[in-house]
Parts: C-alpha cells; sequence; structure tokens
C-alpha cells in the first residue's frame, strides 16, 4: 500500500512514499536517542553550509530516436535491468508496457522462487508469474467506487455518512466525502496497527475500519495526507452500498470484464491461483517470507500478473475492445485533477492527485500513476493518458539498501519516459525576480514534518526523528535536508511564486502562506509537509531526550556499582547521618529515585523495540503497551522523590557534588516526562 513513498517512503506502509523515511524514523526512541544528541546539531550545520548538490544525471539520456516497439523496449530492458536486479539484491521482477491498444511487451528477469528455503530455482514467468502490487490496489478501488458514481448510487460531495453503517472520527464540522477519501484529504492520521500479517484467515473489512479508527486531525479537503483508512473506507462504501463484499464486486466488476483472469482479491488465494504466486523476499539471498494478508483489502491486498495489469492499464485508457470497466466521460473524470485552489490554495499550483491517481507528469508529458509496497513487493504503474501508454514494473524484493526497489523503479519509469517521451523544448525560466526569491525562501526556512503521521499515539514521537531542513541560500534558493522523497539533500529554485523546482531535475513543490508564514508545503499530490512545531525540533526533542537518557543511565550503572563498592569497602551510606529515622528516610527517597531512574531508561528502551517493530510492520501486543505505559510512569512518578532528594541533599549539606547529582537526576527524570507527554508515550490510546 503506497505510502506514496521514505518517507517517501513512512516503515514500510503500503507505498513507496511511505518508507523513503522509515529508515531515518527506525532510530525513533531511547537509549538510541543518546547518540543522536550529536547528530542533530550536525545535520542542521550541515543543512546551512553544504555544498551545492550536484544536480541529478539523466537516468537515461535519450541516445537519438527510439521508437515504442517490442524489439526496442526489450533491449531496452534487458540492458538495464538483470544487472541492476543482481547488483541491488533483487530476486526477480517484470515488466510490461502497452501502447496504442495492444500490449508492446512483457519482461521477467531472475527468480520468482530463489531454491533458498530448498528446492531448484524458478525463474519469473513473465506470463503466469503472479505478484503483489500492494498500493497500486488502490486505483482498483477507485475504479470501483467510480462506477458508482457512474450509476448514480453515490456521490462525490455528499457526506459519506450516507454510505456507512458505523460513525467515523470527527473532529470538524465539515462534511467528509469521496471526493475527500480519493485525494487523501479526509484529514485522517495513519494508521499501521494490522496493516500486513500473515496466516490463513481472511479480514473482515467492517471491524478493522469500525474498531480503533484514527483520529481526524486536519479539515477535510485542505491538507493532503496519504491514508491507507480512507482509501479502505472508499472499498467498504462499495462493499455496503452494492451489497456485495467488496472482493466478490471487484472479481464482477473490474477483473472479469476486463480480462484479468490470473487477478484477485482473495486472501489467502484460491487454489487455481496459489502455485503461480512468486515468493517474497527481503533480498535475494535472504529465505523468502510468508504470503502477506492486508489487514484492509481495498488498500493493497490485489494479487496480479503482468499480463493482467497490462489488460488493466489499457482498460483505464479506454482503448476499444479491452473491457469496458467505465465510461469514456467517467474515466476523464477519474484523471481529472480532482481538487482546486479553492481547497488547496496555492497546493492546487503543484501536483495534484485525481479521483484515485498521483500526478507524475515528466518531460512535459501528463503522466498518471500510482506506487505500491507490501514488506517484500514493490511496484508501480504508470499510464499515460494522451499517448495512449503504460506502463507496470514490480519487483519480489526490498533489496539490499532501503531505497534499492524505489531507485531501480525510478530508473525504469523515468528512463522508459526520457527514452521514449523525451522534452520537446526546453523548460521556461522561472519569472520570480530575485529580490522575490530571497523573501519567499526567508520564510520558507525552518524544520517542517509529514502531515502523514500518527499524532494522538506513542508513534508521534518519530516526528523528533524524521524532520525535513528547509534552509534558505543567499541566491534565494532552498536547500531541502532531505529532499522530497529521497534520503539526499536537494536545491530548488523558485519558478512562480510559492512554486519550486528542483534544480537539475522535475520534482516541483507549491507553498501555501497566510499572514506572511507558511502552513504548508505539498511535495506530491497526497504528501504534504508542515512546519514543525518547535518544541518538537530535532534541536529540541533530542538533546533533552538523548541528555536525559544518558544521566540516567549513569544513574541506573552507578546504583548496582556503588553498592559493591561501599560492600567491598564496608562503607555505610549515606555517609554522616546520625540519627536512625532521617537515615531511614533519606535511603527510601534515593532508593525510590533510583528505581524511578532504571524505570524510565527501561521504558525508552521498550519504546525504542516497539517502534522498531512497529514500522517493520509486525503486530505489538496491546498488554505490551501496556506494561511499557506503566514503567514509563514509575519514571514520572519518580520526580517526587527525585525532588525531595534534592531538598535533602542541600538542607543537610551533602556537599556540591551530591547537590549537583541530586539535580541532574531531578532534570533528567523531568526531560523524560516532557518527552513522554510530549510525544503522547503516556496517551489513553495505544492503537497504531
Amino acid at each position: 500500500m503506497r505510502s506514496d513513498g521514505a518517507t517517501h517512503r513512512p516503515g514500510r506502509a503500503h507505498g513507496s512514499h511511505g518508507r523513503r523515511r522509515g529508515a531515518a524514523a527506525l532510530a525513533a526512541l531511547g537509549i538510541l536517542a543518546v547518540s543522536l544528541v550529536a547528530a542533530a546539531p550536525a545535520s542542521a550545520a550541515t543543512a546551512a553550509t553544504a555544498v551545492e548538490p550536484t544536480p541529478p544525471p539523466p537516468i537515461s539520456a535519450p541516445a537519438g530516436e527510439h521508437t515504442l516497439e517490442r524489439a526496442d523496449v526489450d533491449a531496452w530492458l534487458d540492458g538495464l535491468l538483470p544487472n541492476a536486479l543482481e547488483s541491488a539484491g533483487i530476486a526477480g521482477g517484470v515488466v510490461t508496457v502497452v501502447d496504442d491498444g495492444k500490449v508492446v511487451t512483457t519482461r521477467g528477469y531472475g527468480n520468482a522462487d530463489t531454491g533458498t528455503a530448498g528446492g531448484e530455482p524458478v525463474p519469473v514467468d513473465p506470463e503466469s508469474t503472479l505478484f503483489r502490487p500492494g498500493s497500486v490496489s488502490k486505483l482498483f478501488t477507485a475504479t470501483a467506487v467510480m462506477q458508482l458514481v457512474e450509476s448514480g448510487d453515490v456521490d462525490l460531495d455528499t457526506d459519506i455518512a450516507e454510505y456507512l453503517d458505523f460513525d467515523v472520527p470527527r473532529r470538524f464540522d465539515q462534511p467528509i466525502t469521496l471526493r475527500h477519501l480519493l485525494t487523501h484529504t479526509a484529514g485522517f492520521e495513519e494508521r499501521l496497527g494490522g496493516l500486513i500479517g500473515s496466516g490463513d484467515e481472511s479480514p473482515v473489512l467492517r471491524d478493522e475500519l469500525a474498531e480503533e479508527p484514527p483520529e481526524q486531525v486536519y479539515e477535510p479537503g485542505t491538507v493532503p495526507a496519504y491514508s491507507n483508512y480512507g482509501n479502505s473506507l472508499v472499498g467498504y462504501i462499495v462493499e455496503h452500498v452494492s451489497g456485495v463484499p467488496f472482493e466478490e464486486y471487484v472479481q464482477r466488476n473490474i477483473l472479469t470484464p476486463a480480462g484479468m483472469t490470473s487477478s484477485t482479491f482473495e486472501q489467502p488465494l484460491p487454489g487455481a491461483l496459489h502455485d503461480r504466486m512468486s515468493q517474497g523476499y527481503p533480498t535475494s539471498a535472504d529465505a523468502p517470507g510468508p504470503f502477506e494478508i492486508v489487514g484492509t483489502p481495498p488498500a493493497g491486498a490485489l494479487t496480479a500478473s503482468a499480463p493482467d495489469m497490462a489488460r488493466f492499464m489499457l482498460a483505464q485508457l479506454g482503448e476499444p475492445g479491452t473491457g469496458s470497466i467505465l465510461e469514456p466521460g467517467t474515466l476523464d473524470l477519474m484523471h481529472d485533477p480532482a481538487l482546486d485552489e479553492g481547497a488547496l490554495g496555492n497546493l492546487a499550483a503543484g501536483p495534484r492527485m485525481t479521483l484515485g491517481f498521483f500526478d507524475e507528469s515528466r518531460n512535459g508529458h501528463r503522466i498518471l500513476g500510482h506506487g505500491g509496497d507490501t514488506n517484500y513487493f514493490h511496484s508501480h504503474l504508470q499510464i499515460y493518458p494522451e499517448e495512449r501508454t503504460g506502463i507496470f514494473v514490480s519487483f519480489n524484493s526490498t533489496g539490499s539498501s532501503g531505497l534499492a526497489t524505489l531507485e531501480l523503479r525510478d530508473a525504469v519509469l523515468h528512463g522508459f519516459t526520457d527514452r521514449y517521451f523525451p522534452e520537446e523544448s526546453a523548460t521556461a525560466p522561472g519569472t520570480v525576480d530575485d529580490a522575490t526569491a530571497q523573501d519567499h525562501a526567508a520564510v520558507a526556512e525552518g524544520s517542517y514534518v509529514s502531515a502523514r503521521g500518527m499524532q494522538s499515539t506513542f508513534l508521534a514521537s518519530m516526528d523528533a526523528f524524521s524532520t525535513t531542513q528547509i534552509t534558505a541560500r543567499e541566491d534565494g534558493r532552498l536547500l531541502i535536508t532531505p529532499g522530497p522523497l529521497s534520503d539526499s539533500p536537494a536545491l530548488y529554485e523558485e519558478i512562480e511564486p510559492w512554486v519550486w523546482r528542483e534544480v537539475g531535475g522535475q520534482r516541483v513543490i507549491a507553498a501555501r502562506v497566510a499572514d506572511g508564514a507558511v502552513e504548508a508545503i505539498g511535495i506530491e499530490g497526497a504528501f504534504t509537509m508542515l512546519p514543525a512545531q518547535p518544541e518538537r525540533a530535532p534541536g529540541v526533542a533530542l538533546p533533552v531526550l538523548g541528555v536525559s537518557a544518558l544521566i540516567l543511565i549513569v544513574t541506573a550503572v552507578a546504583w548496582p556499582v556503588g553498592a559493591i563498592v561501599r560492600r567491598v569497602r564496608r562503607r555505610s551510606f549515606p555517609e554522616g547521618t546520625v540519627h536512625l529515622r532521617p537515615e531511614r528516610t533519606g535511603r527510601g527517597v534515593r532508593i525510590l529515585t533510583k528505581v524511578a531512574a532504571v524505570s524510565t531508561v527501561l521504558a525508552l528502551a521498550g519504546w525504542t523495540i516497539t517502534v522498531l517493530t512497529v514500522m517493520s510492520l509486525q503486530d505489538v501486543p496491546v498488554a505490551s503497551l501496556r506494561q511499557l505505559q506503566v514503567v514509563q510512569a514509575i519514571g514520572v512518578l519518580g520526580l517526587v522523590p527525585a525532588a525531595l532528594q534534592v531538598v535533602s541533599a542541600v538542607r543537610n549539606r551533602h556537599g556540591w557534588a551530591r547537590v549537583l547529582g541530586s539535580v541532574l537526576v531531578l532534570l533528567a527524570l523531568a526531560g523524560a516526562a516532557w518527552f513522554a507527554f510530549e510525544f503522547r508515550l503516556l496517551a489513553p490510546s495505544v492503537s497504531y
């Protein structure tokens, strides 16, 4: 399911953009923060003084005229993919291309089964091997509801309460509509729990959506924030309005009419398709993972062959004889930008969502697409409506680096565009004068977090570890670290008011500004950056957490070490105490303070492990989360004895060293408690 994206790519969250920022976010909490104390300021300094990034070279520059025909496409793919798969640690993949109403080629590479779990390797069969397209499934969900729009059974701008039999969280009075859900602007925070699992049970869609839904955190229609939950609501509306289970509806009304006989949303796979399924791998050297069960099927449960994905692209292009799934007028409606400046403000000057597709235009050609990721499969589909062309690519391994499949997908998709649809004329220069560019850059400078986040639960802590820094350059350009949907810095220049284009690239971002301050920066149709709250900026949160953790670790280690030393030296503690009652009272306070220090260290370590587990899309038991909260609460309550210990040390004149140590422990417990409350570690809800 597309994070359509690292964050992007958030952990692996059903989508390429969700995953791109995952590597940074995994360095999340607790003891790991100690090492980040030095890293946070260093990052800021780097952003401010970095050497201008070298413009990225074209991934595949056209070498003369190329004809979009099988021989040329095959030669290009055969020269690109075999070595690229091997070097990236990807077991296998498939590519299919359509043009002018027909399939140009379907190519398979590498292995569907590497044999690492026993048996002989099985090569990818481009005609029959099945892949999991992840969030590309959302295009089928969008197509299904557009069929109901076409028939008049639903309306794009009616409140979805008319089509549901349960309530969804609402923080704002404005209606939530299908248009909002299809453009990822319904305002929901993200949820990762139950997104992907394994086993033999099919999920019940209504139960997954009605139980512990995410909070609504943005006003509908105003902040694009990619949402698996929102798209799955669309799927349930299809199910509830049609009276047919979602999987069955798609089979009857999309897959069968389009001739997609080797595709299904059913989980686990029906017997006829089971033996054709490619294995999924972390890397080509690893053992295969289990068949993944997507908890909300409309968002990412499709299984399909490459030829079937070619048939779907032809149907989306409205080609005659390819299966009528939508009328031409409905296809046009689905492919047009779905929100205007009235809702989005100046974000509408950047790439916008259609009713299901991302605008991924390149070289002056309109391209609509959607990516998708599961734990093991990584895919992307693009169509060119005016050129009647489409391309689909899918890989069955994550690869040896977190961005391996993203980079390879870009090599295929961008390379395809550059080879067969090169830019026909040079890009017009920007119309913004230097003084305006410098003023706008100064306004845009600051720290930003992704709008696609988890704000009401403990995963809010990830905001402290996955910020983007925008630095204004003297020449009016913006240095963005890391660049949008990347892990490297990128340089942007203003081409029209509050719109910037990547230097040496084609990515465009747009800012919405009010009262002289940036409200949001759109980096792709369903992905937005929001200004970080000052207290949550890495320069604040990470030093507070890191120093607090370091002091408490030293305190926790010193407790048993000190006891051993005192036993060896046969010296009582505390030194100089005369009266028995004060000694016992002071000892009790010290013990409670040290228990609080140990509890806080254990809690932070536990949260670190928990975040790593959740970001790998593995479930964490509610009981474990509650236990962590209890341990964290003990640390918070330890502020009381820690304060009493400071008072006692001062009153009894225990010496500056002991007073200073007591004060540092109190401040460390206070810092950890602040972090726990600020980043929702003690939130009543432990849904994620």
